[in-house]
């Protein structure tokens, strides 16, 4: 350590202030932990009302019986003298009144708490009791504070807000995926409430969706693309009803709508027909800071428009070989998730000024880790199953 004179006062008021973020977390999760528990009984009642659905014949047979109410007499293994008690008293006989015995309660919560730990999430219970916050003793009467073991109870707090921080991220993909499901399954019951408009409302079903990325001053790579390898006019509708390969140059509209930018790829598309037009769907708004959203918001374009295996993401200065391009997706059609790309995993860089300096550097572990493995993105195909959850958690 170059300098151990570490004022006391200082070190106190970083503890404090992480104090404070440890609780923002704490409540963040509490939050989420609503939010999905919300999201999990919201799809489990859609399943039970498609399955009525389903089966109208079945629903009397399943439907659960309507009482009044439902007592529960807490017990235990030793107390059959009590239980004996009640029923020669107050309890009448042949009645179904389930004694529930404390052991099976202690089983259960012993279970969930296993299996909590086994998701790296952690009980707000534990939050909120203190278990997993660090002691911090601020006492006016005796200032002389040892800064070594302060800086030891920075560090404990430190951990702890990113042990809470992986927390959240456990809850928010795990409220996602509930989120798609439910997404999924209203499809689902629409589709079996409605089966006369099926028809009229289903998809156009197709082996995988192309989207070309583009902008507004792109116009020559768009003309390269259609000089060489993306077919034109009527070849390209017969790619799509014969091979079920879709591809569209996907752009949104300018910050001035109806202006001469977006009056020009009217007229583009007017004679190629071969644009999605974001502005249709979401208002999107062209920028290069937007590129992010505007892949997600083409995946779930796509998804509500086109019934696809995959849906593929590209620049628009990048030439495809689309025969290859249809060999290696087809080899992973039967695969759940499928994430397809030049898959990369650069450093998380910490040091402040860098360009492509990591802000959050530390949700990513201990310095010198990586990023998770992902695809370049230029080109990468995702399924139909991680497209919907892109749709649904946009």
């Amino acid at each position: 350590m170059q300098e151990a004179s570490v004022e006391a006062g200082d070190i106190l008021s970083q503890v404090s202030q992480t104090h404070d973020v440890i609780m923002t977390l704490d409540k963040t999760i509490s939050s989420l932990e609503m939010q999905l528990a919300a999201a999990r009984a919201a799809k489990a009642d859609n399943e039970k009302r498609s399955s009525e659905k389903a089966n109208p014949r079945n629903e009397q047979i399943n439907e659960r019986q309507k009482v009044f109410f439902v007592m529960g007499i807490i017990t235990a293994f030793s107390s059959r003298k009590r239980r004996d008690s009640i029923r020669e008293t107050w309890m009448p006989q042949g009645t179904c009144v389930a004694l529930l015995l404390d052991y099976v309660g202690i089983l259960w919560f012993w279970t969930t708490t296993e299996s909590v730990k086994m998701d790296e999430a952690l009980s707000v219970d534990k939050h909120k009791s203190g278990e997993l916050q660090p002691v911090v003793k601020c006492e006016k009467k005796e200032a002389s504070v040892e800064a070594g073991d302060i800086l030891s109870q920075v560090s404990q707090t430190h951990d702890v807000i990113m042990t809470l921080d992986k927390t959240i991220s456990s809850l928010e993909m795990q409220l996602a995926a509930a989120r798609a499901a439910k997404a999924d399954n209203e499809k689902r019951s629409s589709e079996k409430a409605n089966p006369r408009n099926e028809q009229i409302n289903e998809r156009q079903k197709v082996f995988f969706v192309m989207g070309i990325i583009t902008a507004f001053s792109s116009r020559k790579r768009r003309d390269s693309i259609r000089e060489t390898w993306m077919p034109q006019g009527k070849d390209l509708r017969k790619l799509e009803k014969e091979k079920g390969i879709v591809i569209r140059f996907v752009i949104g509209h300018s910050a001035t709508p109806g202006g001469v930018l977006d009056r020009a790829v009217d007229a583009e598309d007017e004679q190629h027909k071969d644009f999605l037009r974001l502005v249709r769907y979401c208002n999107h708004v062209e920028g290069y800071h937007e590129l992010s959203s505007k892949t997600q918001i083409y995946f779930s374009t796509a998804a509500a428009k086109w019934d696809a295996d995959f849906y593929i993401k590209v620049d628009d200065d990048v030439h495809v070989n689309l025969g290859i391009v249809g060999s290696i997706l087809a080899r992973h059609q039967s695969k759940p998730r499928v994430y397809i790309g030049c898959m990369k995993s650069g450093p998380v860089l910490v040091q402040k000024g860098v360009k492509y300096h990591e802000p959050e550097y530390w949700k990513f572990g201990e310095e010198g880790n990586k990023y998770f493995r992902h695809a370049t993105g230029q080109i990468y195909a995702i399924s139909k199953d991680l497209a919907t959850y892109v749709s649904a958690n946009r």
